[in-house]
């Protein structure tokens, strides 16, 4: 019923910036937290940013003043803006989504995007 949509990746030199898209459709009166998650080749999965419906926030440590994670609820969207992009940041990103805050924190979202490729390499 509830499907999520990620856009906005590609190709940016060390140093550049990139704002993925998360569309939700479906029913999205359930959902009360989006977060993105990133996967980069022989990694593990990794918490990058989330949000609830209310504003509260949680970055990862190694993104924290470079990322911000936001949302659009009239466009039923949600929005990851990278700023001063490293070759670390180097992943597929996920945007999901989930009616309790603790599952989004643990990696246990309900719902998942296809995911979007975010390559940083001069």
């Amino acid at each position: 019923q509830v499907q999520l949509v990620e856009s906005g990746g590609g190709l940016v030199q060390p140093g550049g910036s990139l704002r993925l898209s998360c569309v939700v459709s479906g029913s999205i009166f359930s959902i009360y937290a989006m977060g993105w998650y990133r996967q980069a080749p022989g990694k593990q999965r990794e918490l990058v940013a989330a949000i609830t419906s209310l504003g509260s926030t949680n970055y990862a440590d190694s993104v924290k003043g470079r990322f911000t994670i936001s949302r659009d609820n009239a466009k039923n969207t949600a929005y990851l803006q990278m700023n001063r992009l490293k070759p670390e940041d180097t992943a597929v990103y996920y945007c999901n989504a989930d009616g309790s805050w603790p599952a989004i924190l643990a990696g246990k979202a309900g719902y998942w995007g296809q995911g979007t490729q975010v390559t940083v390499s001069s």
